[in-house]
């Protein structure tokens, strides 16, 4: 029975650590890989027709501001007003009647002088790979800028390139390391699902009819 015990521990023991070495290795690789395609510098992206934002929550649990989705917010003003850009497809959550993400932003960038007809709402973001397959598959987009924070860009532009997308990213600015320890924490699990889902082929969870951009 001992000898059961210590079987199934050292199993278990060696799946741990083929975990940790699998994650690491996806943190490693999605970086490398996408590095040359992120950028804090509007002057280093190319023209495209559209930006794809990435939504977040506009308040943080506690009802204070968050960070995160206001500097997405001048990030992509930055990036339209630079001329870079036409149209911005603004994607995120909006799986309860008192959220939603899609709207908070597109409201955001109106209130920056972003005409609303310029902007494009994906309600159906709920994650970042169903935000960049969809601006494929349902807004027609084969060349894309994406705006978040370079740890969320990484993902995002591998995850799109991965998917046939001449993608790039733009960098908001991040928050404080302290205040974003939790979310750059979940981020090294977030990038080693991408590789997961990569792998198994998972596709975004709606799909829904095509949307022209002109």
């Amino acid at each position: 029975m001992r000898k059961i015990i210590k079987n199934i521990f050292k199993f278990f023991l060696l799946l741990f650590v083929a975990g940790i070495i699998f994650i690491a290795w996806a943190n490693y690789s999605i970086k490398k890989e996408s590095d040359p395609y992120v950028s804090y510098q509007v002057k280093n992206l190319p023209v495209a027709k559209t930006a794809l934002l990435l939504g977040t929550s506009k308040t943080l649990n506690n009802g204070f501001p968050n960070a995160y989705f206001y500097n997405r917010i001048y990030a992509a003003v930055e990036l339209y007003k630079s001329g870079k850009i036409q149209y911005i497809i603004v994607s995120g959550d909006n799986s309860r009647k008192d959220y939603n993400e899609p709207e908070d932003m597109q409201f955001a960038l109106m209130e920056h002088g972003i005409p609303q007809d310029k902007i494009f709402l994906d309600f159906a973001g709920f994650r970042t790979l169903d935000s960049v397959v969809r601006a494929k598959e349902i807004f027609g987009q084969k060349k894309i800028i994406i705006v978040s924070q370079k740890f969320h860009n990484e993902r995002a532009v591998f995850l799109a390139r991965q998917n046939g997308m001449e993608a790039f990213g733009f960098n908001a600015e991040d928050v404080n390391k302290y205040a974003g320890f939790k979310t750059n924490m979940r981020e090294y699990l977030a990038k080693a699902k991408a590789y997961w889902d990569l792998i198994f082929g998972i596709e975004p969870k709606f799909g829904g009819d095509k949307v022209l951009i002109p």
